[in-house]
């Protein structure tokens, strides 16, 4: 997994880019009417029901913005929220809280849509030993804010990107020749690039699964689109030799039964693809 250092950086590049982009040579509507020291303050209002996410980020973009600005939190990352809860005040020159105000609204109604999301499978989770993992189905250039939505909703987050983990599909092991032959090629690569990363490998069935086990070195087996009775049957069979995670449109009607399964892991694409913002707007107190 990448490093704390490494995830702000990518934070730190989102915001850079998302004003770039929204502003250019400047935001030319509170230019032509807002005095330039005129002072004011806005809440962030909540006009649905979920887990709040991105506080911290508002907090992060008001900074880059105008170092002046202060926030006044007054509900945290990872708390639910109702209609007319106020998360939290902003206040100092009007013309950046509204230089600010899009981007903070945009990045926190999303985060807090894929927060609440992985806080309902997390809880479909509860007590069954299994946790929830989030995928790299996300938004391009803004993986780093989804991924940070999962962890405020109790999920935990699978490898970032490409770099941080290697993942051996159905794809690498067919192109490379077979399971054999693609978990002995990269056990050389990782050798001769002195790289220490876990090897996560997809199994297809039973009899992959066999052959997964038979190879050293794989940290977990991935079993993709297995049903209930197999699932079963695999995690028997690993009997604790690797982790074990379940994947593939497994829903919230699925979540469960393949918990009981024993799996150490579900992953799920929905939590980061397949969620309706949560509404939100910054209004002027």
């Amino acid at each position: 997994m990448i490093s704390k250092e490494q995830f702000q950086k990518e934070i730190d590049l989102i915001i850079t880019n998302a004003i770039r982009e929204d502003v250019g040579d400047g935001d030319h509507s509170s230019l032509a009417c807002i005095p330039e020291n005129a002072s004011g303050k806005a809440k962030l209002l909540v006009k649905d029901t979920g887990i709040i996410a991105g506080v911290e980020l508002a907090r992060q973009v008001f900074a880059y913005v105008d170092k002046e600005l202060e926030m006044e939190v007054r509900i945290v990352d990872g708390e639910k929220v109702n209609f007319g809860d106020i998360v939290f005040y902003v206040s100092g020159r009007s013309r950046s809280i509204l230089l600010a105000e899009r981007l903070v609204l945009n990045a926190m109604q999303r985060m807090s849509a894929i927060a609440t999301k992985t806080r309902y499978f997390a809880d479909l989770l509860e007590g069954t030993g299994t946790q929830i993992l989030d995928t790299r189905k996300t938004t391009p250039g803004i993986r780093a804010l989804e991924k940070w939505a999962v962890k405020i909703g109790g999920g935990e987050n699978h490898r970032f990107a490409l770099y941080d983990m290697i993942m051996l599909k159905d794809n690498h092991i067919d192109f490379a020749g077979g399971i054999r032959e693609a978990i002995r090629k990269t056990g050389l690569y990782l050798d001769e690039k002195k790289r220490d990363l876990k090897i996560i490998v997809e199994a297809r069935n039973l009899d992959e699964v066999k052959q997964i086990l038979a190879e050293e070195g794989v940290y977990r087996i991935l079993l993709d689109n297995f049903s209930y009775e197999d699932t079963r049957k695999a995690v028997r069979i690993i009997a604790g030799k690797c982790q074990t995670e379940s994947s593939g449109g497994i829903n919230e009607n699925t979540i469960a039964k393949y918990a009981d399964c024993g799996v150490d892991y579900i992953s799920s694409g929905a939590l980061t693809h397949s969620v309706y913002n949560m509404d939100l707007s910054l209004k002027a107190v």
